[in-house]
């Protein structure tokens, strides 16, 4: 456990750790030594000198002044390593956490950081401040005693030493049980809190859907694992505590025997078998101490080595000085990449020129987010290369990639602050006037005059307090406050009202102005403002060029532009509307000026000549 101890600490913490083994073992070192002098203490006070006890007792006390000395300066010392330990503990844990890649995030590795920077660090905590003094006084103070006890009777000593083996195999049984069930639970209960936030995000689908009963049986099962796993863990660590306590217990009476049986046949006095057995009981007490303490040292040491696991997770390379860019232009050469095995990019070549607008096209699991994010560097292919200015990404800091891209998802997370704290995001060291100014120019202004509290109106966690059109406005607010020369867009307008839609095509248009912009897109009004499309299929580029060029072409981008313009037009007659005459179960494309445009496309489903409350209709 020592050793992950260290290891978790880090390199600048291993004089304050080493100072603070040193400060334990000289105080129980003092402890073991002021034990065995008691024998020639007790043995001159029941002998017939009685005054030859004093220079024992002289020495008793001095080595207690100095135990209590450095007793006093190793509670400080342990006091301060742990709370030193846990907060540094956070900070290296966000610090890894920060560098590591988006495909390390699997739900089941979510669930266990969160019980790991909670729960975890807080069963290190009492490591340095109680487990380790009681792990040092349990090992050295009995090594001191059977030491001594050799100086004074060599078969006691033996049986001491026969008694600690017995007593260190018991541990050693007792910990692989207890680590292995600690390991066991700590999955279901990480697996558990997943389920719990799960249900509570849950509830408007679950309610929805009438399934608020059967919507518990996941959450009911991951809870009956939890309880189960306690038990599992009761049933492990008993055992041990009840051994270790029948070995020490048993090993003080044979003892007790033993040195009963020496005096009565002579070859042991009365005074020195009572200062041997004041000897054995204190080999007997720190051994009980560890049968009690067993448990949490255990479940420390696992918490230890998830933590020590975690920090030594892979990351990305980082080179130590980043290659100078030349232009802000976005090249994919010969990129693979896929999740888990299965691919999504099969080698896609495709460039976003500086100072242009490039769109991404192509149906669903194309790997049209998966560019932006390999563009971001959230992960590394597996072959080919991402450049940026002329530059591989992977020679690139992060810092300095990072300070030429602002990204804007569709899926918009807020923290749990203010409205203003969250604009503020896109560039912390921005002035209150060019946060405003930002905000403002993507209305999130009209925001902050709904909510009561106004810029300082909470938002709640995830944003919980707004809807997904005025979270992707704040998504945007942060990108326009970073103003990076490159800008990354998963159809950042498609989560908003028309009213919105439109001020915030005006946002995006300001932003893209003299910037490489690349855009995944699915509006119509998007796919013409690009200077160059890209159609993405099978995980390769398939077709570029302008719009006008893709559509003389009639290929894939020219039949993707027809469906979205007749999934445009549809629309839903009211009671009391006026129908055509045509069957009920068929519907024509209406243009955007109003007239009927296209062939014929399947409605809803109505049957013809049947009636029904709203029918599709041109």
């Amino acid at each position: 456990m020592i050793r992950r101890l260290f290891i978790a600490l880090g390199p600048e913490h291993d004089r304050a750790l080493r100072r603070l083994l040193g400060l334990l073992t000289a105080a129980a070192l003092l402890q073991g030594v002021a034990f065995a002098l008691l024998v020639p203490a007790l043995r001159a006070l029941l002998g017939g000198e009685p005054a030859r006890a004093w220079p024992w007792v002289l020495a008793l006390a001095v080595l207690w002044i100095g135990y209590a000395a450095v007793n006093y300066s190793a509670t400080l010392a342990g006091f301060r390593t742990g709370a030193g330990l846990s907060r540094d503990l956070h900070h290296r844990i966000g610090d890894k956490v920060a560098q590591l890649p988006l495909a390390w995030f699997t739900s089941d590795r979510v669930g266990r950081l969160g019980r790991l920077a909670a729960q975890r660090v807080l069963d290190i905590m009492g490591v340095p401040a109680h487990l380790l003094r009681q792990l040092v006084d349990a090992t050295v103070t009995p090594l001191v005693v059977v030491l001594a006890m050799f100086l004074f009777d060599w078969r006691l000593a033996l049986s001491m030493s026969v008694a600690a083996v017995v007593v260190a195999v018991v541990y050693r049984m007792a910990s692989r049980r207890m680590q292995a069930a600690d390991r066991d639970a700590d999955r279901i209960h990480a697996d558990a809190a997943g389920r719990i936030v799960e249900f509570a995000r849950a509830q408007p689908v679950l309610r929805a859907f009438g399934r608020t009963v059967e919507g518990h049986a996941a959450l009911d099962a991951a809870l009956a694992a939890q309880h189960g796993a306690g038990r599992r863990m009761l049933r492990a660590g008993i055992p041990g505590v009840v051994g270790l306590g029948a070995v020490a217990q048993a090993s003080f009476i044979v003892l007790l025997a033993m040195g009963t049986y020496l005096a009565l046949d002579g070859s042991l006095g009365a005074a020195e078998l009572i200062a041997l057995l004041v000897l054995a009981a204190r080999f007997v007490e720190p051994v009980m101490l560890i049968a009690e303490l067993g448990g949490a040292m255990r479940v420390a040491e696992n918490a230890l080595s998830e933590i020590n696991a975690l920090l030594a997770t892979a990351t990305l390379p980082e080179p130590a000085v980043s290659r100078p860019t030349c232009g802000i232009d976005v090249e994919l050469d010969g990129v693979r990449f896929g999740y888990d095995g299965t691919p999504v990019l099969d080698g896609l070549s495709m460039r976003v020129p500086q100072g242009r607008m490039t769109a991404l096209v192509g149906p669903s699991g194309a790997g049209k987010t998966t560019v932006i994010k390999l563009v971001a560097r959230f992960f590394d292919p597996d072959a080919g290369v991402v450049r940026v200015g002329g530059v591989d990404v992977r020679e690139m800091r992060t810092e300095e990639l990072t300070s030429l891209i602002s990204v804007v998802f569709q899926d918009v997370y807020l923290f749990d602050g203010t409205v203003l704290d969250n604009v503020r995001i896109g560039r912390p060291d921005a002035t209150d006037e060019e946060v405003y100014a930002a905000a403002r120019t993507a209305r999130v202004d009209d925001i902050a005059e709904r909510l009561p509290g106004g810029w300082a109106a909470p938002v709640g966690e995830g944003g919980s307090r707004l809807s997904g059109g005025e979270r992707q406005r704040i998504s945007i607010a942060r990108a326009l406050l970073k103003d990076t020369p490159i800008v990354l867009f998963d159809e950042p307008t498609a989560a908003l009202d028309a009213e919105n839609e439109h001020a915030l095509q005006q946002a995006m248009a300001a932003l893209s102005r003299d910037r490489t912009v690349l855009v995944i897109a699915h509006r119509l009004h998007t796919l013409r403002e690009a200077d160059h499309i890209v159609v993405l299929e099978g995980g390769r580029a398939v077709e570029g060029g302008s719009h006008d060029d893709l559509l003389a072409r009639d290929g894939r981008y020219a039949h993707f532009w027809r469906e979205r313009r007749r999934a445009q037009g549809w629309r839903l007659v009211g009671p009391g509307e006026r129908r055509d005459d045509r069957p009920a179960d068929r519907m024509r494309q209406v243009g955007r000026d109003g007239r009927a445009q296209g062939p014929d496309v399947t409605s809803c489903g109505q049957p013809s000549g049947e009636s029904s409350q709203a029918s599709c209709r041109p």
